[in-house]
């Protein structure tokens, strides 16, 4: 961490951010990526939890100068964690409820359960995949893609709902349970995201439903009634 008073025009104000990803969120490494036009103070307001506002008031701009190395050292780091490999052992969840963390353990074969979590991460995981590759096309798109902060937050929602609340799977309160992975180690979760987008290629296509599959079958059936119908009516 890297901390330091500094001097607004209302008094004193304790600035304190840190300098090591391990340290850093995945809900605040994804408010950093929203803003592609980020400015200093915006990032160290993220980082440090302080307002723009109390930021804004500070006196002496150059004072923000000793936080400069400190987020430029956290974009380089995040771009090696993408390029990471290892899947943490265990995470822990502090929720509202509990007094104390649950410990959830990563299994290295990761499988994405019960069938209503699967198929909310398989839509989430294609829709992300297919816009890359609209964008950059479908050659080694597994070496330059790059998912979103925000949809690794939905997958590892719905991967982890069921282990960390100990409820059924709901999808909409899976979807609230975004507000928990957000305050996740970013390089906790974004390894365990990472492996959902890479390593399940079954994943990114989504499969036809069964009943999108009943549509074409009955579209297929009337339009050979059809046919038949004409070639007898035909002289």
């Amino acid at each position: 961490m890297i901390e330091k008073t500094l001097t607004t025009t209302h008094g004193k104000l304790r600035v304190k951010i840190p300098t090591q990803l391990s340290d850093v969120t995945l809900g605040q490494m994804m408010a950093m990526q929203a803003k592609p036009n980020l400015n200093d103070i915006e990032a160290i307001s993220i980082l440090s939890s302080i307002s723009i506002d109390e930021l804004n008031a500070v006196k002496d701009i150059n004072d923000f100068h000793a936080f400069g190395d400190a987020v430029l050292s956290l974009s380089y780091q995040i771009k090696y964690l993408y390029n990471s490999d290892a899947i943490p052992r265990q995470v822990s969840f502090l929720l509202a409820h509990t007094h104390q963390p649950k410990i959830i353990k990563v299994m290295k074969n990761l499988s994405v359960e019960p069938a209503g979590a699967f198929m909310a991460a398989r839509d989430i995981i294609a829709d992300e995949v297919n816009t890359h590759i609209k964008q950059f096309g479908e050659d080694d798109w597994k070496e330059n893609f790059n998912p979103s902060l925000t949809a690794c937050c939905q997958v590892l929602a719905h991967y982890f709902f069921c282990r960390a609340t100990g409820k059924k799977y709901n999808e909409y309160e899976a979807e609230e349970f975004t507000n928990e992975i957000k305050k996740m180690r970013v390089t906790e979760a974004l390894p365990i995201a990472k492996h959902f987008f890479i390593c399940y290629p079954n994943l990114s296509k989504p499969k036809i439903s069964f009943w999108h599959r009943l549509q074409q079958f009955w579209r297929n059936a009337l339009a050979s009634n059809r046919s038949k119908s004409l070639s007898i009516s035909t002289p």
